[in-house]
């Protein structure tokens, strides 16, 4: 009886495994022709940045017909927006999540957008440097009790 309902399991098991490497693989694809089209787009541009935050697309500022576009699911999440200052216009443009930490507040920059989406930084003058990871918990202790022996 207890091999029958473990086969059973193992048996749906293999099932669902199956179902999401199919799954993955079509989503992969996907990603792969909406990279193509984005790299097609892309344009450079010189911009000032004005302010950037992760908030919910409804409180972003996107125009209507984005937020209408959007997934039910991904409604709710939070995106990675910029408010910048493209020649005599203040637009609002979502950032690609790799790059978000590496623009900077308040610094002219010339950005890849395609489109209202940002996919790539550089430095006006320099070179961005991405701002210094936060020491975790545990870290900061060790440090703490390393810093109290001496």
């Amino acid at each position: 009886m207890l091999t029958k309902i473990l086969l059973v399991v193992l048996v749906l098991l293999i099932i669902g495994i199956i179902v999401l490497f199919f799954l993955g693989k079509k989503a992969q694809k996907k990603q792969e022709e909406q990279q193509v089209q984005l790299d097609a787009m892309k344009q450079t541009m010189s911009m000032l940045i004005i302010d950037k935050k992760r908030l919910p697309i409804k409180q972003s500022g996107l125009p209507q017909m984005v937020i209408d576009q959007t997934p039910k699911l991904m409604r709710r999440s939070k995106l990675p927006i910029v408010k910048a200052k493209i020649g005599p216009k203040i637009m609002t443009l979502v950032a690609d999540e790799a790059i978000f930490d590496l623009i900077p507040v308040k610094k002219e920059i010339k950005a890849d957008v395609s489109g209202i989406y940002i996919v790539g930084v550089r430095g006006l003058r320099g070179s961005l440097t991405p701002p210094a990871k936060k020491k975790g918990w545990f870290k900061r202790m060790k440090e703490k009790a390393a810093s109290a022996q001496k």
